[in-house]
């Protein structure tokens, strides 16, 4: 049973539970997300995210439950996203959200995003976001997004910053720019890899500096209340939890602005350090 959490953190982290570094099994991921879902913190936890090309090779059958809610990446490419939803309802499963990217780095994002656009019509309403590459292309991308957003498709940017590589972690500089561009379009935007803490902080073990969820959400709603792209670009950088929890003052019991949230192999680590910054009361149970 779920013991309501403050808005400003509700669906913030979705259960990658079955991509890296955590790489759960299957069967392992299933029995997990339904111990979060009947969890005191379920309210945080969004879908279970699966890789299309997962669900494509029937490997789902047999092992969910009828109702099951999931978040569909798009590993198998675009033209393949079709096979794997048509997969699912004959399992009782449905897609709350649809996540691919639509070029590699240093390609045009366009013809991909046209392409990713097209299936969004035929969802009927199924949120879709597009991942898209900070690098050439960018700012023209995020305005075709906004132009078929506003025209009615529910489609939504989506932005790496993590990964295996150096270039995959955005500079404070540089997420500050695309937060402030999707606060400008008013397009609401999702995270993935490498947001593991809520404090930027270094991995010992590769030495990439990582950004923090906290310092994303402080950031964020700096952003949503006029901040200009220094001053974002400065609460990505901050290494002391104190400001960035000064920063969700007065704002706990509001609806998180632009920012959707981000994937997650592990929910224990963000709920632990929720509960130690008093963002979230780990004292309810359910």
């Amino acid at each position: 049973m779920s013991t309501q959490l403050p808005a400003l953190v509700t669906g913030l982290v979705d259960d990658a539970a079955v991509f890296p570094p955590g790489s759960a099994s299957l069967p392992d991921a299933l029995a997990a997300h339904r111990q979060h879902r009947a969890a005191w913190y379920a309210d945080l936890v969004g879908p279970l995210l699966l890789p299309a090309s997962t669900v494509a090779a029937g490997e789902l059958d047999g092992l969910v439950d009828p109702g099951l809610a999931i978040g569909l990446i798009g590993d198998t490419g675009l033209d393949r996203l079709s096979l794997a939803l048509s997969c699912l309802p004959p399992l009782g499963v449905t897609a709350r959200q649809v996540e691919a990217p639509v070029a590699r780095r240093g390609e045009d994002p366009q013809p991909g995003l046209a392409e990713l656009v097209t299936l969004t019509e035929r969802l009927d309403g199924v949120p879709v976001y597009a991942e898209i590459p900070l690098t050439v292309g960018l700012m023209g991308a995020l305005d075709a997004l906004a132009e078929a957003r506003a025209g009615g498709l529910p489609v939504a940017a989506k932005f790496r910053t993590g990964g295996l590589a150096a270039e995959l972690f955005p500079t404070p500089a540089e997420l500050a720019a695309v937060i402030c561009a999707c606060r400008d379009r008013r397009l609401p935007f999702k995270l993935t890899a490498g947001l593991h803490h809520a404090v930027r902080q270094v991995d010992p073990e590769t030495g990439f500096t990582h950004h923090g969820f906290g310092n994303v959400l402080a950031a964020t709603l700096a952003a949503a209340d006029g901040a200009g792209v220094d001053a974002v670009a400065e609460l990505l950088t901050v290494r002391d939890e104190r400001p960035l929890v000064q920063g969700t003052e007065g704002r706990r019991d509001s609806a998180r602005p632009l920012w959707v949230g981000f994937g997650s192999c592990s929910i224990t680590e963000p709920l632990t350090d929720l509960i130690r910054l008093g963002l979230v009361n780990g004292g309810f149970e359910g």
